[in-house]
Order: structure tokens, then sequence, then C-alpha cells
């Protein structure tokens, strides 16, 4: 196996599957609303976009599993129910987005057709590539992705050297805190425990006699160059929002403004450049979220091809169904769902990261159980029921920040492992 053709392909397909409509949409935006805060907005985004998402990697790399493995030490029933309900959150609401962005950034632009006609294109090519399973990896790290990064480091590359380096007032509270709950709608954190088992049954059908630790250092490699990858695109793609803050409208939308930025920095044409990165950002991602669901159901029904089909199938009318909704629609509509289930994502992420000897099974079920409780207030805040909010943040002083679960999970954590000596084994 030659190692570093393996980790660079399987690198770029990684950041494809990972690169989709709500990273694409996102990092412009908060950027020409953060002015002059810019970079403080950048380094709260990138924590919960690029970070998590990468332990996430290294907690696959670890495990080698699926995403029933991350939250198996709580019970299998709980990892279950978590594994089930982050495949329905994946393939109800960021996998349709793509379509929906793809509709009105790469088709509507130019063709005055309905949605509907998009979807069931983009979701039948979706389909097509989801069955054919063993090619997905070297078509998304040979192909797709180096056309994405090159379409990127245009738009990038001609905004750093055209402007000047001014910015606008931030009309942003809490740039920091704020970053972090829009990495939240970028579903990368869900997208890593998704998309990490996509890659390992990938490697696994390239390389059938590879080693545990072979496979390991690949796939933290691979994740490693993944994450630079995504931090310098969303750094570049923050700055160049920040940086054309005066050619747009205040109250102009994410889509608008990607628009508008494209035909600013590449003229006329630029919406031409703009459909394609759109297109081909927006449909690996699905390609990913609808193959990992096939994948994990196919594992459950001791896999069985007719189940992962079934699946494909169903995920994808499932798409074409919720693609008929504005982005900006199905942003809002994600805020609850992101705001229960990223905090459990995220702790399971980490737990699973650290050293064995701090994650014993009673110290994990207190981190999780406390992080689903405190998570509560933050998600019935989400969908209008203050008065839980209102009380917490007179004792949590994350609550404000729809932070709350932080420093209960962080506390539970060091105090297992104190009550329990895990922390001084050697």
């Amino acid at each position: 196996m030659n190692n570093t053709k393996e980790t660079l392909v399987s690198a770029f397909a990684l950041f494809s599957l990972f690169f989709g409509a709500g990273n694409l949409i996102l990092p412009p935006f908060i950027g020409f609303n953060s002015g002059e805060l810019w970079w403080v907005m950048a380094i709260g985004f990138c924590l919960s976009a690029i970070l998590i998402p990468i332990l996430g990697i290294f907690a696959h790399a670890k495990l080698q599993g699926t995403i029933f493995d991350f939250g198996k030490k709580v019970s299998n029933t709980f990892s279950l129910v978590f594994s089930i309900l982050i495949y329905c959150i994946a393939v109800a609401l960021p996998s349709p987005r793509t379509a929906s962005v793809t509709h009105e950034i790469g088709i509507a632009p130019f063709f005055n057709i309905p949605s509907i006609y998009t979807s069931v294109v983009y979701f039948g090519l979706v389909l097509v590539f989801a069955l054919n399973r063993s090619k997905i990896l070297n078509i998304l790290g040979k192909f797709l992705t180096p056309a994405i990064l090159l379409i990127l480091l245009a738009i990038i590359g001609i905004c750093v050297f055209s402007f000047d380096f001014t910015f606008g007032a931030s009309t942003v509270k809490s740039p920091f805190t704020d970053g972090i709950l829009e990495g939240y709608q970028t579903f990368d954190a869900i997208a890593a425990v998704v998309v990490g088992g996509v890659l390992i049954i990938s490697i696994n059908l390239k390389n059938k006699d590879i080693s545990y630790t072979d496979r390991k250092t690949l796939i933290r490699n691979a994740g490693i160059f993944a994450g630079l990858g995504l931090l310098f695109v969303y750094g570049g793609l923050i700055l160049t929002g920040a940086l054309m803050h005066s050619n747009f409208n205040a109250d102009i939308n994410r889509t608008d403004l990607l628009n508008g930025i494209s035909r600013t920095l590449l003229g006329n044409e630029g919406n031409k450049f703009l459909s394609i990165l759109v297109s081909l950002a927006c449909f690996t991602t699905a390609i990913g979220i609808v193959t990992g669901t096939a994948d994990f159901i196919k594992g459950r029904f001791n896999n069985s091809n007719k189940a992962y089909t079934i699946t494909a199938i169903i995920s994808c009318v499932l798409g074409i169904v919720m693609g008929q909704f504005n982005v900006d629609y199905i942003i809002v509509v994600a805020i609850p769902a992101l705001m229960f289930i990223y905090p459990i994502t995220i702790i399971l992420i980490v737990l699973n990261v650290l050293p064995d000897k701090y994650t014993a099974p009673k110290v994990f079920k207190a981190v999780v159980y406390t992080t689903i409780l405190f998570s509560v207030p933050d998600f019935l805040n989400s969908i209008g029921i203050t008065s839980v909010a209102k009380f917490t943040a007179a004792y949590l002083p994350l609550s404000t920040y729809s932070l709350a679960w932080v420093l209960p999970a962080t506390i539970a954590l060091v105090i297992g492992n104190l009550s329990s000596g895990k922390a001084t084994t050697v």
C-alpha cells in the first residue's frame, strides 16, 4: 500500500464528505456580520466545525467500528437510540439542505424550473453513487475534491489580493460563542460520526488485509490533512465575507451573499463557477450521509444488501421531499434538533478520544447523562420555552450562550475520575 497516496486520497475524500451546504454558505455570512471581530468568531466557529469533527475521526480511528460503538459504554440500548436519532436527523435535515442550496445557488439563477426537478435529478444521482459503494473513495478523493478546492482557492485568493484590509463594525453581541453555535449548523460533529464509518468501510473494501495499526494511522493522518484543509477554507471564506462588508445590504441572506461574492470576484461568469462549486460540495456530502445511513442499517440486518438498497432509496426519497423547503427555513427548523443532539454528540466524541483510563464505564455514563440533563434548558429555549433557561442562567454562566451543559459535563468527568481513582492510574 502506498501510504502517502492512500493518505491524500482518503484526506481529500474526507474533506469532500465534510464540506457541504452549511460549510459553504455559513463562513462568508458570519464574516460579513462579525466585521472587525471576524477572527474571534472564526476561532469559535472552527472549534465546533473543525476541532470536534476531526476529534470524531480520531475516535473512529481508535474504535474502528460504527457509530454504534460511540455509546456502547453507556448501554447498547442508548447507543442504538443515539445512532437512529443521528441518522434520522442526517437524512431529514443536512442531506435535503444540500439539494436546496444546489437549487437556490446552482440552478435557479440559470433555469426557471421548480425545485422538485432539481431534487429528483440530484438525489437520483446520489442514489447511483451510493449503490456503487466500492468506488466512492476514489471518485471523491481523486476527482471531485480537487475541483472543489480549485474554485474555492480562486474565490478566496482574488478577494484577499483585491480588497483593502478594512472591516466594518460587528453586529454580533458574542462573537466567540456565536461562532461556536454557528459551527453547529455545519452538522460536522454529526458528519464525523456518520462519514467516519463510511471512510473505514471504504478503506476496508480497498485494503482488506490492512492491520489495525496501519488503518488507525491512515485514518488519523487523513483526518489531520482534512482538518487543515477545512481550516484554510473556513478562514478564507470568513475573511472574504468580512472584507466585503460594504458591498451588500446588512439584511442580505446567506445564499444571496454567496451569490453576490461570486459575481463581485469572478465577474458575470462567476455564478457559473459558483454553481459548479455548490453542486460538487453539496453532492459529495449527500453521498456521505446516504451511504453512511445505508451502511449502518445494512450492518444491523446481518450485512443485507437488500437492507442497504432500501435504506438508500428511502433516504433519497426523503431528501427529495424535504429539499423543497428553502435553505433559511431548513436552518431554522434544525436549531432545536441541534440544541439537543449536538452536545451529546460532542461529549461522546471527546470521551472516545480520551485514554480509556479516564473513561471507565461509570464515568462515561455519568458524563453523558449529565450532558443530556443540562442540554435540556438550551433545547427548551430553542423551541420557545424560555422559563427554564432563564432559571439556569442564574446558576450556570454559559447558559446565556446556549452552552449550559459544558461546565456540568466537565465537572462530572473530573469528579468521576477522582472518586474512582482512575485519574491516578498509571
